[in-house]
């Protein structure tokens, strides 16, 4: 029989301690393990985030990275910059693991050759790049929300336009990727098809978010500044007219006493042409509204409601917002950009520049009426000659060195209250994008017959065709020139107030009352008028009745506000080469609109 001595020898103490049924040194084990797996496995996750990995194979260092190369995320003012998996890559971990699954199967095209070639990465970018923007838009945007959040922007720092875009993003449920594609890369945007990208970029409730406090109270700060600036400015320019109106009346009281001193026959004015339109009207009594009219080049009824090419193109159709809700606070920008030869999402607005127009003209309005009359005096600084290089002579006009237009807007015009007389601007109207030309209208000789074209198309109204090519889908010219309704039918919609009044004064003071729906129109109605131009500054009064009861002339009545629209065409020009106001309110006496028609 064995025998023993004493104790059992002491087992090690890591065999010793058991937890949850399992030695202490064997999970001590295992969580040391499981430290230097995850180090390790993160610290290679976090290898692939860096942007010297992403760019390793040429065809993101030749293709994408050259593009991402100096923009705003690249190098900017504030030396904070957005690498690839900033913008590409969720923070959180599970999404993170779920993005590089995916990702992986993109490591398909390089292994395969899919994308080895220029040639071959733009055939498949257009696919590449709506996987990204469905995945952003799924996810709200949460890569870019990682860096620009609403309740850190601040309206203050903002242009007019962003602060009213992203207020409206906020209340309808927009996000980041819907207006923000192309900005660290090539701009695919515009190969997309329409009915993808309207249901993409619609807004979704799910992204409704209440505005920040932050947010309103910098709106409101900045709008207070605004409205003291604009209120300065205001009091200055007022000074500025007056001085103006007293070089003007020196000017004429001079004329006047020179041809008395002539003493052979009749005493003549030369600082005006025609008799007083306005007798009895005391203009300085009449408030003045300050205008700027801009330079709008080829921007056409179909081009602003056209997403690839205006960006404000789903505000204006789907949001019922008006041109002046994005723009009213950048007419000068806009106007000295297009003038210049600028404009749009290419640079495609004006192609042939007028060198040294001006791109925007100041204007002042004054309007006035009595128990039957309208009366309207508007004044601004004539700029010189500057001569149109693709005409002879550099004179589109030579008969005119000015012409003013008004327009007011009938019922039942789309957009009409929107847009106000851009409403009959289109893509192929004379000196237009589709500007069909004189063989084309020819060819169509009952259509020209109709439109008593020659040559040339003048603007038109929507209403008056049965199809308006906006989209230019496949090729399509954009407009409708040729796309006319019956006789019957347009005499249906002059019956129906569906046109738009337009009254033109020209240098001479001689002046024109008609309308527009199929083409331009002269009517039978009344206007008188007078334009002179005395001291550098022009000015043009002209009246007409209130309710003429003329077809084409939209009827005033109190109570009621209109949209108006005014145009200049200076230094001789005709045609599209104008400038414009954007959507004006006008009404009889009344202080909430824009004009006040003030009775006297």
């Amino acid at each position: 029989m064995t025998q023993t001595t004493g104790a059992e020898p002491k087992k090690p103490i890591w065999k010793r301690y058991f937890l949850w049924g399992m030695p202490i040194a064997g999970i001590a084990g295992a969580f040391v393990a499981g430290i230097i797996f995850w180090g390790g496995f993160n610290t290679a996750m976090e290898a692939t985030n860096t942007k010297d990995f992403c760019i390793s194979c040429h065809e993101m260092e030749n293709f994408v990275y050259q593009e991402y190369q100096g923009t705003i995320h690249d190098v900017n003012r504030s030396g904070v910059g957005a690498v690839c998996s900033d913008c590409h890559v969720p923070k959180d971990w599970t999404h993170k693991m779920i993005r590089k699954i995916k990702a992986s199967k993109e490591v398909w095209g390089k292994i395969t050759g899919k994308i080895n070639t220029p040639e071959k990465f733009d055939k498949h970018r257009l696919q590449l790049a709506m996987n990204e923007w469905e995945r952003m838009k799924a996810t709200d945007s949460v890569e870019c929300r990682n860096c620009h959040d609403f309740e850190s922007m601040m309206p203050e720092f903002q242009r007019p336009r962003a602060r009213a875009q992203h207020m409206n993003a906020m209340k309808t449920g927009q996000t980041c990727i819907d207006c923000h594609k192309g900005i660290a890369h090539k701009n695919v945007r515009d190969r997309a098809e329409d009915e993808y990208l309207e249901a993409l970029e619609a807004p979704d409730p799910k992204f409704v978010r209440e505005v920040p406090q932050e947010y309103l109270d910098s709106l409101a700060r900045v709008e207070a500044k605004e409205a003291a600036e604009a209120e300065a400015a205001k009091v200055a320019k007022q000074t500025e007219n007056e001085a103006i109106q007293a070089r003007i009346a020196a000017a004429v009281d001079a004329a006047r006493e020179e041809e008395r001193a002539l003493a052979a026959g009749e005493a003549k004015d030369d600082s005006a042409s025609g008799a007083d339109v306005a007798p009895g009207v005391d203009w300085n009594a009449v408030a003045a509204t300050d205008l700027t009219l801009f330079y709008p080049g080829q921007a056409s009824f179909e081009w602003v409601q056209n997403g690839k090419q205006h960006g404000g193109a789903r505000p204006l159709t789907k949001g019922g917002d008006q041109c002046t809700t994005c723009h009213a606070k950048e007419l000068e920008t806009i106007g000295n950009k297009v003038v210049a030869g600028g404009g749009g999402k290419n640079d495609e607005v004006e192609p042939t520049p007028i060198p040294g127009k001006r791109g925007i003209i100041n204007a002042t309005v004054q309007a006035a009426h009595d128990a039957d009359n309208l009366y309207v005096r508007m004044q601004w600084p004539d700029a010189g000659h500057f001569p149109a290089p693709f005409v002879e002579g550099g004179k589109m006009d030579p008969d005119n060195q000015v012409k003013v237009a008004m327009m007011i807007t009938g019922t039942g015009i789309e957009l009409g209250d929107q847009v106000g007389c851009w409403a009959t601007c289109h893509a192929d109207n004379t000196y237009m994008p589709f500007d069909p030309g004189a063989e084309a209208i020819a060819a169509n000789g009952d259509v020209a017959a109709q439109l008593q074209a020659n040559d040339t198309i003048t603007k038109y109204l929507s209403e008056s065709r049965t199809k308006v090519e906006v989209k230019g889908r496949r090729g399509k010219a954009q407009g409708g020139w040729d796309k006319l309704k019956t006789p019957e039918e347009l005499e249906q919609l002059l019956a129906d107030g569906t046109y738009m009044d337009l009254l033109r004064v020209y240098a001479d003071g001689s002046a024109s009352n008609g309308y527009l729906l199929d083409r331009r129109v002269q009517n039978d109605g009344e206007i008188a008028a007078q334009a002179s131009l005395s001291a550098g500054i022009w000015t043009v009064v002209f009246s007409r009745p209130l309710n003429s009861g003329a077809v084409g002339d939209v009827p005033l009545e109190a109570g009621k506000t209109y949209t108006v629209g005014f145009a200049i065409h200076d230094d001789y020009a005709a045609a599209r080469f104008h400038h414009v106001t954007l959507n004006t309110s006008f009404a009889l006496d009344s202080a909430d609109a824009m004009i006040n028609v003030v009775g006297q």
